[in-house]
């Protein structure tokens, strides 16, 4: 184990990039990617009217492999709540949320601290806090080590499976979301999605929505994503389990019955 000063060392410069790095606004980028045939709801549809969150948007509205739909209005993701307004506060519990899942370090969440709305309850799964720095340090560049570290670093896979475990118990919506809502959270969706039984190609699809809503330039892995980051996740979930079936139940845990409540109560 990394002495203590160098993992701290790595965490500060990693979460105040995240944090304080590219300027954020709510603008969006001129063109979404391309739809596949598995999306059943318009970009438009899909987004969070927030104005002060950015990144924000439903997660349902995808269609499946077996011809079912992902209920819509009840898992959401995003970047942070520490600018939440009043009014997108109220937003949110008019949307019944009950369970906000903050996937950020310690010092992220001290930095940057949720504004949780009236209704919801705050429940932390730090993704990489225990992470060995090289980890952390490849936040910086949010690249494929990153993505990879998603799957082998210590506490990842127990922080994704709370996520997933608090869509389940929630009497109402969920939202989860990182500091930008686009790794952490987008591999969080991606795992959310495949398990439902999406395609691929719309998992990338809703993957790539980040850049989006984050108006980023196509091929920047710090303001936006790249889908190579995406693929070395899956590539990761198939060196490690040797399929991402086996990674649902060896590495996030979760049982047959885990994953039939998530499908009762996403899928119509």
């Amino acid at each position: 184990m990394a002495p203590r000063p160098i993992r701290l060392a790595a965490a500060v410069a990693a979460g105040a990039l995240i944090v304080t790095g590219p300027a954020l606004g709510v603008a969006v980028a001129a063109d979404p990617p391309a739809a596949t045939s598995s999306v059943a709801v318009d970009t438009a549809g899909r987004s969070l009217p927030l104005a002060s969150v950015q990144n924000a948007r439903d997660v349902g509205g995808y269609r499946t492999g077996d011809g079912r739909v992902v209920r819509t209005g009840l898992v959401f993701r995003s970047a942070d709540l520490s600018k939440l307004s009043d009014a997108d506060s109220a937003a949110l519990t008019a949307r019944s949320l009950r369970t906000v899942a903050d996937l950020r370090t310690g010092y992220e969440r001290a930095l940057s601290p949720d504004r949780i709305p009236a209704g919801a309850q705050l429940h932390v799964h730090d993704v990489i806090g225990q992470a060995p720095p090289q980890v952390m340090a490849s936040t910086l560049s949010a690249g494929n080590d990153l993505y990879r570290g998603f799957i082998t670093a210590p506490g990842a896979s127990e922080a994704f499976a709370g996520v997933l475990h608090d869509i389940v118990d929630a009497d109402g919506s969920v939202l989860f979301h990182c500091s930008a809502g686009k790794d952490r959270t987008g591999w969080t969706s991606a795992v959310l999605l495949t398990i439902l039984g999406v395609d691929r190609d719309t998992v990338n699809y809703d993957f790539l929505l980040s850049n989006y809503y984050r108006n980023a330039s196509e091929g920047d892995p710090l303001d936006g994503v790249v889908l190579s980051a995406l693929d070395s996740a899956f590539d990761q979930v198939d060196q490690s389990y040797g399929s991402f079936g086996n990674y649902v139940h060896d590495g996030l845990k979760l049982t047959d019955t885990d994953v039939a409540a998530l499908k009762a109560k996403l899928l119509a």
